[in-house]
């Protein structure tokens, strides 16, 4: 059997999404799926994630046709995680309405031993024990990243900070940057961080872009100039995903291969918002996302001196 390039441990969901310019309810989501759906234009990717009986497979079957696998998406008795959340013109944050975890409050996740040989792990936001037990089956993956939020900051710090200290690169947002280090000022939070144990930290600024810190190394993306937005649920999660697509895609690990991945996955993250759900991402193909990334090359070019 072919190695695994990339495992994803996460969650699944089915959301109800309300933003200015319109709503959907009952569409498919979670941390797991926005990730695989752009990590898989350009690298299998396996998935680690729980399910209820009342989940539609169907609508997933488009990750299965680009290569990923499905097998660790396991249905199990119950519902499925159900998030209903609200979006003002500050699309940069959610206010969540309503949060019911069903059979994912009961995940515990097992690795196969395939899944343990995985080459780069990514560990979506959940909940900080869960990572840790998954850090404590894989085998000794080259490039392991985990995403957060400031409810496991404010609710699991110690286990968080386990985790933080395990992990090769760790992708937040500002605000969350901020809480888990108690440092206004983005770089010394960035730094304290890098203290901590992780090479490199990738913060996330919505609108504004990303910026990406390691030894020696400052790079700034910005965010893709879009006419029209529609949903930013899954953003984070699908620029994640490319970002990590990318490394699984070209297999250099140094700032150099993680920076232009940055750049992919913003790529990918920009198509994600124009639509609600997985409507752009499982309609792209991968030449789309590479006429996107040429456009951002164009976009941040410039003459050396005057």
């Amino acid at each position: 059997m072919e190695d695994l390039k990339l495992l994803v441990v996460g969650s699944v969901a089915i959301d109800s999404v309300q933003t200015p310019f319109g709503f959907r309810e009952e569409s498919i989501g979670g941390s797991a799926l926005y990730f695989s759906a752009a990590a898989s234009l350009f690298s299998p990717v396996s998935i680690l994630a729980v399910v209820g009986e009342d989940f539609p497979m169907d609508e997933v079957e488009f990750l299965s046709a680009r290569g990923a696998d499905l097998s660790g998406l396991k249905t199990v008795q119950g519902r499925t995680f159900r998030w209903k959340g609200q979006y003002g013109y500050d699309l940069n944050e959610a206010k969540t309405l309503e949060t019911h975890l069903n059979v994912f409050e009961e995940f515990a996740p097992e690795l196969t031993e395939r899944q343990r040989s995985a080459e780069l792990l990514f560990l979506a936001n959940i909940d900080p024990e869960l990572q840790l037990k998954v850090l404590d089956q894989v085998d000794s993956p080259a490039l392991v990243a985990a995403d957060t939020m400031n409810f496991w900051i404010e609710g699991k710090r110690k286990a968080l900070q386990r985790v933080v200290e395990r992990v090769d690169l760790l992708v937040l947002n500002e605000g969350e940057a901020r809480m888990l280090t108690e440092e206004v000022n983005l770089v010394k939070a960035a730094q304290k961080i890098m203290e901590w144990g992780p090479s490199g930290v990738v913060i996330k600024r919505g609108e504004y872009g990303v910026i990406y810190f390691a030894a020696g190394y400052v790079f700034s993306a910005p965010a893709y100039p879009l006419e029209e937005l529609f949903d930013p649920t899954g953003a984070g999660d699908s620029f994640a995903g490319g970002m990590m697509g990318a490394l699984a895609a070209s297999g250099d690990l140094t700032p150099e291969g993680i920076k232009r991945a940055i750049v992919y996955g913003s790529a990918v993250a920009s198509f994600n918002v124009e639509d609600f759900s997985f409507t752009r991402l499982a309609s792209i193909e991968y030449g789309d996302i590479k006429s996107r990334f040429g456009d951002f090359v164009r976009m941040t070019a410039f003459e050396k001196d005057i």
